[in-house]
């Protein structure tokens, strides 16, 4: 994705606290999903959430910040991404 932010830290060691696969669901579920799953979680967890690449990379990172939660890293893999989100602390 040309115009996406790098957000990869390669010298930060994150270890997750869930993963949600949201691969081939559809915008603006996958966002939907993904704010739910975040809102069961502690402040400060870190979730890694599985998209598509496309529409859903685009639109997701922006929408979960939107919602104050911060990208730690996005990972372009050969047919999907990985967002690594943590959570905001209220």
């Amino acid at each position: 994705m040309e115009h996406l932010p790098d957000f990869t830290m390669p010298d930060a060691k994150c270890t997750a606290d869930a993963e949600l696969d949201l691969r081939g669901v559809m915008c603006p579920f996958n966002f939907v999903k993904t704010k739910l799953r975040l809102e069961s979680m502690e402040d400060g967890a870190i979730l890694i959430v599985d998209i598509d690449h496309g529409e859903p990379l685009k639109s997701v990172p922006t929408s979960i910040e939107m919602e104050g939660h911060t990208i730690l890293k996005i990972e372009l893999l050969e047919s999907f991404a990985q967002l690594w989100v943590q959570k905001r602390i209220s």
